[in-house]
């Protein structure tokens, strides 16, 4: 897949007087990894999620792919898009595997299709292949978010969508499961989207960060272009950020 695979023209979207998104344009070509950022309340997952039509935006045209999401049926659209959030919401009463097979079930893959496609997810998320056949109250934070991502990519999607995938996990989980997604980023030449509120998070693992504040781009770049060329102060705090705990973290240590 070539060119841009997401495209926002002037997209809006209010909440009775709130304008949570204004304005907003945004393209997103194929093969990058952007991450969304800015303070609570900036509108970063109402953009994520005008994406998938999880919100319908009020003004504006959202594009996926070439097509209108708008003239697709929802459940169409969202089939071709992996999607990851926080809180999982795996399905308590179905094992791991049948959680992975949710899609492609709902797709009419056939069973000897399903099977291999949910084996090598459970090897691409860096699950044994036991793990299947358990249900999700029987595995860790990390292990269930790791499934989420499993079940995301299993009906083979070019495009990602993940809104603060890692926010629920301990540092070590997260960092090594941020890794692991950005290496899978790569391998399966996904086009990611990223919503999160770490900013070292961002810098580590995107190609390219946009700041959204009140419901309005303020930046939009590759990390080190936007900590260069900035001259807004809200984008550069934000951008210093990862820089300030490593110095305070530096001087705590003794380094």
């Amino acid at each position: 897949m070539a060119g841009a695979v997401i495209e926002l023209s002037g997209v809006g979207k209010r909440y009775g007087a709130h304008a949570a998104l204004s304005g907003v344009s945004l393209s997103v070509q194929a093969g990058e990894f952007v991450a969304l950022v800015g303070g609570s309340g900036s509108g970063k997952t109402t953009l994520l999620k005008t994406i998938n039509r999880l919100v319908a935006h009020d003004e504006g045209a959202v594009r996926v792919g070439g097509q209108d999401v708008a003239a697709v049926p929802p459940h169409v659209l969202r089939r071709g898009i992996g999607y990851v959030f926080q809180e999982v919401g795996l399905f308590p009463h179905l094992t791991v595997a049948e959680n992975i097979a949710m899609t492609p079930r709902l797709l009419g893959w056939g069973a000897e299709r399903i099977a291999a496609r949910t084996a090598e997810l459970l090897e691409l998320v860096a699950l044994p292949a036991e793990v299947g056949g358990r249900t999700p109250d029987s595995l860790s934070g990390g292990q269930r978010q790791r499934v989420g991502v499993g079940r995301a990519l299993a009906a083979e999607p070019a495009l990602l969508l993940m809104d603060e995938p890692f926010g629920a996990l301990d540092p070590l989980t997260r960092d090594q499961l941020g890794a692991d997604v950005r290496a899978l980023h790569d391998r399966l030449g996904l086009t990611t989207v990223m919503v999160t509120h770490d900013m070292a998070e961002a810098v580590l693992l995107a190609d390219r960060i946009v700041v959204l504040k009140a419901g309005r781009v303020l930046a939009d770049g590759a990390p080190a272009a936007l900590l260069a060329e900035t001259r807004d102060p809200d984008v550069r705090a934000l951008l210093e950020a990862p820089r300030r705990q490593a110095e305070r973290l530096a001087r705590r240590l003794g380094a």
